[in-house]
């Protein structure tokens, strides 16, 4: 990787760099809460982006006159939506977000994504993303995992969930339970410390990096 942590400057170009044999990855940091939107570019064939987050002009640049095939939201927060319903209408892309987060997407912006879930697979070029459902930053924040099989690492895009540091701010001590348990059963216990993972704000880090933190985390608490 060009830069182990993924920094990308407010305001500033996009990070770009090869993760796959035929996937070239665009990090761009939009809007007041720095927000990340990841482009994913396959060698042959439409685009997928990574939250329509702010910024829309931005975002169009970054696209350029690629085809957009899908818009994939990872969860319902309003610094994550700012541009969908504009990118939705300038692209004419497939919208897709948690089944449990659509219809507070669909209220705040005017656009309705297609649900999807654990198990649900999003195409981009000859490659998939995994969805992951995440419940307890909202009730449908999603995990987009690609596997790359060759000797590039496991990508995690975590959204809200999952930071250098810590899991994503939850709203109950209930919310906390789930998100920690979610992220221990469904993210550590799957993938290898290589895999690195990219969230919806700041840097990247990978699972080898944030597992020794996991219990401190838990007993941390809410």
């Amino acid at each position: 990787m060009s830069d182990p942590k993924g920094h990308v400057e407010p305001g500033g170009p996009a990070l770009v760099e090869s993760i796959g044999p035929d996937l070239t990855l665009s990090k761009l940091s939009v809007g007041p809460m720095d927000n990340n939107a990841y482009l994913l570019s396959p060698t042959d064939g439409p685009v997928v982006l990574i939250d329509a987050a702010a910024d829309p002009d931005r975002l169009r640049e970054l696209i350029g006159d690629r085809e957009v095939a899908t818009i994939v939201t990872t969860h319902q927060h309003h610094d994550h939506i700012g541009a969908l319903a504009e990118l939705a209408v300038a692209t004419g892309a497939r919208l897709l977000a948690g089944t449990p987060d659509v219809e507070a997407i669909a209220e705040q912006t005017g656009v309705r994504p297609e649900g999807v879930w654990t198990g649900d697979t999003i195409g981009v070029g000859d490659s998939a993303l995994q969805v992951i459902g995440i419940v307890g930053h909202t009730p449908g924040s999603i995990t987009l995992a690609y596997e790359p099989g060759d000797d590039h690492p496991t990508q995690l895009f975590t959204g809200d969930s999952l930071f250098p540091g810590g899991p994503g701010k939850t709203s109950t001590p209930e919310d906390f339970r789930s998100l920690i348990t979610e992220l221990e059963t469904r993210i550590f216990a799957v993938y290898p410390d290589s895999t690195v993972f990219r969230p919806g704000h700041g840097d990247d880090s990978t699972i080898g990096a944030e597992r020794p933190q996991l219990e401190e985390w838990r007993a941390r608490g809410w």
